[in-house]
């Protein structure tokens, strides 16, 4: 079986973004380039941690390069997923990486490692790692500007979600929550 390759050298979109409600959203990355469509879908965490990673990256590369980091130029992408989301694979392991000659942020997405190749990988790890590299893998070259845009959105997609509760830290739902600091009793968002 061969690798599977979705790459997109300078989509016309690159996003995160969510189907379902809050508590039960599922997030996603999306790359659109004329008539073809990627969605991967991911952990919330691996969201954020995109994000963030993508500033650090870019703030290190403004630095090692002397340039003046990029700045909000165009209006930042507020629109939903586009449709059909057909999920490819979900994201296991990501990348980061800067090209310096093409001036363009890489992301590359791993599908995840399931349960077998997971058992393979204690057992045989060179034979894990030769079904490994049959996995599905969506590339991403983006311009700095775009991955900042992309940091911008994924960081208020996240931040979107249900709020913290101000005792624990966990998440409350639209019905309260149990929270721990509470002796087991249920707390609500004041009104």
């Amino acid at each position: 079986m061969a690798r599977v390759v979705h790459s997109y050298d300078d989509p016309e979109r690159f996003v995160a973004g969510t189907v379902g409600e809050p508590g039960a959203r599922t997030f996603f990355l999306q790359a659109r380039a004329g008539h073809r469509l990627t969605s991967v879908a991911c952990e919330k965490e691996q969201v954020m941690a995109l994000a963030e990673r993508l500033d650090v990256m870019l703030d290190e590369v403004a630095r090692r390069f002397d340039r003046d980091p990029v700045t909000q130029t165009a209006v930042d992408d507020t629109a939903p997923l586009e449709q059909p989301i057909e999920e490819e694979f979900r994201a296991g392991t990501m990348t980061l990486a800067w090209e310096a000659d093409a001036e363009r942020v890489v992301i590359e997405v791993f599908a995840v490692v399931t349960g077998e190749q997971a058992d393979l990988e204690e057992t045989d790890p060179v034979a894990a790692a030769m079904e490994s590299e049959d996995a599905e893998v969506f590339i991403v070259r983006i311009t700095e500007e775009q991955a900042r845009a992309f940091a911008r959105r994924a960081v208020a997609l996240v931040a979107s979600g249900r709020p913290s509760c101000p005792f624990c830290g966990r998440p409350i739902d639209a019905d309260g929550h149990i929270c721990p600091r509470a002796n087991g009793y249920r707390r609500h968002l004041p009104e």
